[in-house]
């Protein structure tokens, strides 16, 4: 076994490493590939759909949805739905279309060859042989191609930020023009939520209320505790010289 066979599922799961369930598939890939399991053939197959899972619910048209309404669509079904969403039959090239096909071709083998040989898929008979390490690297091939090549033409789309599912750090280019040119400001009632104004190129501004632990919260959860500690303390302390006092 060798985790050359799997760069680009490998990459794909770098970049989506705050997917639990993609996360959880991968550990199960390198799991069954290090104990030369027939399994690795249903967790490549699973990271295939999982990955096409994961396209679509982020550019999926929610006024026109495309996503399959049962979870146990087909593999070629998650695959070819992905490469619309990703817009990827828009490029009028007779060529390039036949790469998709062919890619979607590689899903359907995985399918058959997961449905016979894969062990979680259903029962199969004891006493059939297991499959060989050339099978098990040609799975693993298969779903690498479909999934760098899913991933990469991904990279390239430009997200919606109102209902994107990714981290800031993926908003890098937006992020850098929105810091150059956006000031912060912040009016701070005694006793009530502060304002944070953001001040606009060309002099208009966006009002935006939140309190101080939601922000930290929601901001640095260290700093969050940090704020909580301190809070407590002077709490604890106000009461207690009203203890004095009272004394």
């Amino acid at each position: 076994m060798s985790f050359d066979w799997f760069p680009g599922i490998r990459e794909a799961c770098a970049h989506w490493r705050d997917a639990p369930m993609l996360q959880h598939t991968f550990e199960a890939l390198q799991a069954s590939l290090e104990n030369e399991s027939d399994a690795s053939i249903d967790a490549a197959k699973g990271i295939v759909e999982c990955v096409c899972r994961v396209i679509i619910d982020e550019l999926d048209d929610p006024r026109s949805p495309l996503k399959p309404k049962k979870d146990d669509a087909p593999i070629t079904e998650w695959v070819s739905i992905a490469t619309r969403v990703l817009r990827l039959g828009d490029v009028r090239h007779r060529k390039f279309a036949d790469l998709i096909k062919h890619h979607n071709g590689l899903a359907e083998s995985l399918r058959v060859l997961r449905n016979d040989a894969g062990p979680l898929s259903h029962g199969k008979g004891g006493f059939i042989d297991v499959l060989t390490v050339y099978h098990h690297r040609a799975a693993v091939l298969a779903a690498d191609a479909i999934v760098a090549f899913l991933h990469k033409a991904y990279l390239d789309v430009q997200l919606d930020p109102t209902r994107s599912r990714e981290p800031w750090e993926q908003f890098a280019e937006e992020n850098a023009l929105i810091d150059a040119h956006v000031g912060l400001a912040v009016d701070a009632d005694e006793g009530g939520t502060p304002t944070l104004r953001f001040l606009l190129p060309g002099g208009d501004e966006l009002p935006l209320k939140v309190e101080v632990s939601r922000l930290l919260y929601q901001l640095d959860r260290d700093a969050y505790v940090e704020a909580l500690n301190a809070a407590r303390g002077a709490v604890e302390s106000v009461e207690y010289e009203e203890q004095g006092e009272q004394g």
